[in-house]
């Protein structure tokens, strides 16, 4: 079976937010077996419009990372991260 991976791209406008965020996020992500491949680091776009924070998050399956991002854990991050930066969040099947 494929893995599922969650790409997640932010700015960041309230970093003291996105920090409470990054916590309980990081807590939903063990609790439902993810693990963090990418979580911030340098970059370079090479092509389009970058983004200041990038994530990848590995899942053993497409259906563990859908459920992973509409979980109650992560619903309860997300909260916190509502107005704290502008995001771009997609769920990609693994080959």
């Amino acid at each position: 079976m494929p893995k599922g991976y969650c790409i997640i791209r932010a700015d960041i406008h309230n970093p003291e937010a996105y920090a409470q965020y990054a916590q309980a996020a990081t807590e939903a992500i063990k609790k439902h077996g993810g693990r963090p491949l990418v979580r911030g680091g340098a970059y370079e776009a090479m092509e389009g419009q970058a983004r200041a924070r990038n994530v990848v998050l590995e899942f053993d399956s497409m259906e563990a990372a859908r459920n992973f991002y509409h979980s109650q854990d992560y619903e309860r991050a997300k909260a916190m991260r509502a107005y704290a930066a502008t995001v771009e969040y997609v769920v990609v099947e693994g080959v």
